[in-house]
């Protein structure tokens, strides 16, 4: 017999060579009916696994993440079937089950359009319908280049050619007359997936390289059931009205220029502002942390990133003046971070055990040559701002000033109100990756790894893990941050160099004599200025907080009368530092306030005659409405107050 343990803790006993789906059903038919796959030992399993030795046993539901993925995943093969019922030449790419939905990237003859999706939503249904079940099998890699080349599929060839090498052999999932690729894990019927919605439809590259052929992508989302789809389709509407992308260009914080190029926004003097008030404030902030700030080039000699590694780890990512290839002529490259640069300032002179550690920072405009697929609004884009750092220190200052970094931005991160929807990401090396993109010893990486676990667990921090995820030179913590699409991206980075020290030559004389490599930590802040001003106008709907807003205080003057103490008004809160115009405008009341409302003013100060001969003045919030009259230097007391706070 086998032994279960399952999620509970208790032990359940089986016959050898069980499925899974069969223990299911003996726990009981409504959590057989629920399930989605299965984490065995951990690792998540298809619910037609066969079991033939004890472990852990956890069911996981539509509740789960992997339950999630595996029902997005088997509606992604539902689309596929539909599009080859009803377009047989269509060839099939690749079809994943992501955050919020699924994709399939399909080569059409001609590329899907809105109109299209109401057709292969009406196929899907009755394939659902048809409750078709989902059967799983292996071939030979050979057998199964075989096969695929009989169905024509030259994507999925591809692909099977790639992973032949491993010696292993291929996964198929077959519902009906449609056969896939994939390895899975799977639903047990097309009949589970009840509600789905086929959401978008747009172009993609064949694995994502801008030199690949052209693919029409469909997206969508799937769930157990209608309410829950109406619900997710309601919040998606909100995800609209948030995203950046549109409300950004709205409320006039960018705008791009397609002679310009993509990932090159031109930030608008609103979203110039709110950066300005952030850098000024972080520069501010690690200054008082014992940071020192520095000012260095935009691009290097290629000389530069050879010695730190970026050229042979990095040089498609990079911008280059210059031919790469020709030894005999000089080359320049953008940078596409600041590290190898600020070492320079270390490497000035002779350092001892007292200057460490060296906490060093600067505000950083980088270059990187991000694929234009990958081009997304202020989030993804080719040159940005950073707030970036590197601390130079001894091995045994490695934990305090790591946890210094962390608390850094988390500070810096809580005080822009988006801490609380930030996850952490343990980035690691891949072991099966060396050669091709890390740096260092097996060793080395096992040494670096170790600690930053044993930091991160003494901190306490909550984290998952991604293989294959950190820098070339060593591990790393990713705080990472979801857009209103669920989109993830890394808004902040801390990582442990116990390499790059010893390619540059830095050196530091010990309390005994002795000359030793110094260890780095590579952090931000805030990470990059655009991102974040995107993920701010998202979180607070384009109504930034009072300390951050462009606009702080707007002045309306109901008469030319009242003009004059209007103006009066800006220029005091002026001479207080706050940000603040006058609407001089010959319009009427009502349309000045309506206009102050659409651009998310926090505060607009409304004067007529009665206010100027009181000294008053009618305050309305954006936040509050209509506060009604009060007299004017208890008001900007009240606001300088609350800027000062840098209330959330």
């Amino acid at each position: 017999m086998i032994k279960l343990t399952l999620k509970d803790g208790s032990v359940r006993e089986c016959e050898s060579r069980t499925p899974a789906a069969e223990v299911i059903k003996g726990i009981g038919m409504g959590l057989y009916k629920a399930a989605c796959c299965v984490k065995l030992d951990g690792k998540v399993c298809d619910l037609r696994t066969v079991i033939d030795s004890d472990c852990t046993f956890e069911v996981c539901t539509f509740d789960t993440e992997e339950g999630k993925r595996a029902f997005n995943h088997t509606a992604s093969h539902i689309l596929a079937q539909a599009v080859k019922r009803l377009y047989p030449t269509v060839k099939l790419a690749i079809g994943p089950a992501i955050d919020g939905g699924f994709y399939y990237d399909f080569n059409t003859p001609a590329a899907f359009t809105p109109d299209d999706l109401s057709a292969l939503e009406a196929e899907m249904k009755k394939i659902v319908k048809e409750n078709i079940p989902l059967e799983s099998y292996t071939l030979e890699p050979n057998e199964a280049i075989d096969m695929l080349k009989k169905m024509d599929e030259p994507y999925k060839v591809e692909l099977c050619e790639e992973h032949s090498g491993k010696g292993e052999r291929i996964s198929f999932y077959k519902q009906g007359e449609f056969t896939d690729l994939c390895a899975g894990p799977h639903l047990m019927s097309t009949g589970t997936v009840k509600a789905f919605k086929l959401t978008n439809c747009t172009g993609a590259y064949w694995r994502g390289d801008s030199k690949g052929k052209q693919l029409c992508r469909v997206y969508g989302t799937a769930f157990p059931k209608a309410s829950e789809l109406e619900a997710h389709l309601k919040q998606l509407e909100e995800a609209k009205s948030r995203d950046h992308n549109k409300l950004g260009r709205e409320l006039e914080y960018f705008t791009t220029v397609d002679y310009i190029g993509q990932g090159l926004p031109i930030i608008l003097p609103k979203g110039a502002k709110v950066i300005q008030t952030m850098q000024r404030w972080v520069e501010d902030t690690e200054a008082k942390r014992g940071y020192l700030l520095t000012k260095t080039p935009y691009m290097a000699k290629r000389e530069l990133y050879k010695i730190s590694g970026h050229w042979d780890h990095y040089l498609d990512g990079m911008f280059v003046l210059g031919d790469p290839y020709d030894e005999e002529k000089e080359c320049f490259a953008l940078r596409p971070m600041t590290c190898p640069f600020q070492y320079q300032v270390f490497l000035n002179r002779q350092r001892s055990y007292r200057d460490l550690p060296m906490r060093l920072g600067e505000t950083s405009t980088l270059f990187r040559n991000e694929d234009s697929g990958e081009m997304h609004g202020l989030i993804r884009v080719r040159q940005f701002t950073i707030s970036e750092g590197h601390l130079i220190l001894r091995p045994e200052q490695l934990e305090e000033e790591f946890k210094g970094c962390l608390e850094l931005a988390k500070y810096c991160l809580d005080t822009v109100g988006l801490l609380e929807d930030c996850t952490f990401r343990f980035s690691q090396w891949d072991p099966a990756n060396p050669k091709n993109k890390y740096e260092g010893t097996a060793e080395q990486w096992e040494h670096a790894q170790s600690t930053m676990k044993t930091i991160l667990d003494d901190l306490g921090v909550e984290y998952t893990i991604g293989i294959d995820e950190a820098a070339f030179y060593g591990p790393k913590l990713d705080i990472q941050y979801k857009n209103v699409f669920g989109k993830e991206d890394t808004l902040v980075t801390i990582q442990i160099d116990m390499l790059l020290a010893q390619r540059f030559g830095m050196e530091y004389v010990d309390v005994d004599g002795t000359k030793k490599n110094p260890y780095i930590i590579h952090r931000t802040s805030l990470g990059c200025y655009e991102r974040t001003l995107a993920y701010l106008i998202e979180k607070y709907a384009g109504a930034l907080p009072l300390w951050l807003a462009p606009e702080q205080v707007r002045i309306l003057p109901v008469t030319d009368r009242a003009k004059e103490y209007g103006e009066s008004i800006a220029d005091k809160l002026d001479g207080m530092g706050m940000r603040v115009t006058v609407d001089n405008r010959n319009e009427k009341i009502g349309y000045k306030i309506r206009q102050a409302q659409l651009e998310k003013i926090p505060y607009f100060f409304i004067v007529g005659d009665k206010e100027v001969e009181d000294k008053t003045v009618s305050l309305r919030s954006r936040k509050d409405g209509d506060l009604g009259a009060s007299p004017l230097d208890e008001v900007i007391g009240k606001i300088l107050e609350e800027n000062a706070s840098k209330a959330k």
